[in-house]
Formats: structure tokens, sequence, C-alpha cells
């Protein structure tokens, strides 16, 4: 019997991009819409510098409005330092931490201001906050299959930080793929790998693609065992760390209606699910 699929679909990585500032009241009313489809988890926002992210300024106000009442989706907010994750675990409501650690030294300057090996003290700081407040850590391995920015890069060297995250005791680890680099055949081989060689983790992966070969990308993580798998309605998203021309995240809808194909689609709220891409139409329009 095939194993239950997990979506966790990412309004923050489509909205913390976006250009024009979305109005705390819009947020909460998506983000709460959201809540009421059947996801696994909503990664809602995000505790780092509003000088990074403007967009993700106004996270702690969302949160003290929205309403888990009846849903059983779990909350995911992004943190880039140990500052930001004592913000972060004092809600009760967020279940998760989530801190992008890349194996790019250029982009992990960009995307937290360390390099990769102060990342991973910070990991162990975080990681310890998390363990105190009965939160859980993820870690997204950014740039997971190649950077654009001539850094060294070898499958090797994901499996070498990986096994240092693991260490840790750090039980979810998610591939990203920042910039949607990453061929079919790198998901399948590396993904397959992870999820074998590490039995006890949860492997997930952050792919951004374009909507051309999504499915491949799709394909290969879930014929590589891959169950956790993040997306944004509409395809929308990037990091703006990364490059100006942000390369969208997986299309949720799209990838709800792939899983049903195969009878592997989460069970989910249909009218749910078309009043949050009604209210992502307007808060996107024009995308």
């Amino acid at each position: 019997m095939n194993q239950p699929i997990k979506l966790i679909e990412c309004p923050r990585d489509a909205m913390q991009g976006w250009k024009e500032f979305i109005a705390t009241e819009r947020k909460v009313e998506y983000l709460n819409t959201l809540l009421q489809v059947g996801f696994d988890t909503l990664d809602c926002g995000s505790f780092v510098s509003p000088k990074a992210i403007p967009q993700m300024a106004d996270t702690a106000t969302v949160l003290s409005k929205l309403d888990l009442s009846g849903s059983s989706t779990k909350l995911l907010t992004i943190v880039a330092n140990e500052r930001g994750a004592v913000e972060a675990v004092a809600f009760e409501q967020i279940s998760y931490l989530g801190f992008p650690f890349s194996v790019s030294e250029t982009f992990q300057l960009r995307n937290t201001k360390s390099t990769v090996a102060e990342s991973l003290d910070r990991v162990a700081g975080i990681q310890n906050l998390c363990v105190k407040s009965g939160k859980k850590l993820v870690v997204y391995i950014s740039m997971g299959f190649g950077n654009p920015y001539g850094d060294p890069y070898s499958p090797e060297l994901v499996f070498d930080w990986v096994d240092k995250l693991v260490a840790m005791d750090i039980g979810i680890i998610s591939l990203a793929d920042t910039v949607g680099l990453a061929t079919p055949e790198q998901v399948a081989s590396i993904t397959e790998y992870l999820v074998k060689a590490l039995p006890g983790t949860e492997i997930g992966v952050h792919l951004h693609s374009a909507p051309f070969n999504q499915q491949p990308k799709l394909e290969a993580a879930l014929g590589a065992g891959c169950l956790r798998f993040d997306g944004a309605l509409k395809g929308i998203g990037g990091c703006p760390m990364a490059n100006d021309d942000l390369v969208g995240n997986m299309n949720t809808e799209w990838m709800i209606a792939y899983f049903d194909q195969l009878n592997r689609g989460p069970n989910l709220n249909n009218d749910a699910l078309q009043e949050a891409g009604r209210l992502a139409d307007l808060i996107f329009a024009g995308h």
C-alpha cells in the first residue's frame, strides 16, 4: 500500500518576493482559507530582517489573527538566525521552524549573511531552541542541485552536509531547487540516495520549476521515494535573494491533479481550495 503524500503549501514563498506590499488583512484572509484546505503544513511567514524581506514584516501580527480551529494543518515559519528563532518559538501555534542552509557559499552569504560553516553553528543553536520549546526544525538544502555562481558543487557535497545535519538530530531535510537548475535525473538520483541512506529522516523536495518541466521533476522525486512536496497555488514565488528573475514554485493545483490521477492525492476540501485559488488570483493579479 502506498504511503500518504504530504503537501506543504508555501504562501510565504509566493508572497515574499512580491513587489507590492500585501495588506495584512488580505494575508490573514488568504491563510485562514488555506488552513481549511487540508494541507499537511502551511509555510506561512518568516522571522527575518524586514529590511531583507519587507513583505514578511507583519508575520507576528498575521499569526495572531489566524484561526486554527477545525484545521489539522500545522504552521511553519522561516528563520535565518537564533534571534528569529527566539521570536518564532514564542508562538504556541507554530509547529515547525524552517532554516535555509545552502551548499553554495555565495548564496548563503546573500541569504543569511553567514558562511556555510557559520550557518551550521546557527542550525545547532536553533535546533536547541526547538528541542526546548517542543518545535521541530526543517532544514532546506538551498542550491541542492547546483548554483549559478560557479561555487563548488557535487552530490557528494550535498550528502556530506546532510550527514552533518542529521548528526544534530534534524529529522526533516528538504532538497531545494532554489533557481530551477535541477534536471529530473539529478532530482531522482540525489533524492533516492538520501531516502535510502537515511530511513529515519524525512526527505522532502522544494522544487522551483517553470511549467514546461515541472512534471518530469515531480515524477523523478516521487519515483525516488519522496513523500513530502512543497508547492504554492498558481506556481507563484521564488527566492528574491537568489535572482531577479524568479523561477516559480511547483503549482499546487497541478500537483494535486497529478497525485489524484495516481490515486495518491491527499484528502482535501475542494471548496476551500477553490476559494483559496480565487483569493490568490486577486492577491497576485497580473502574475
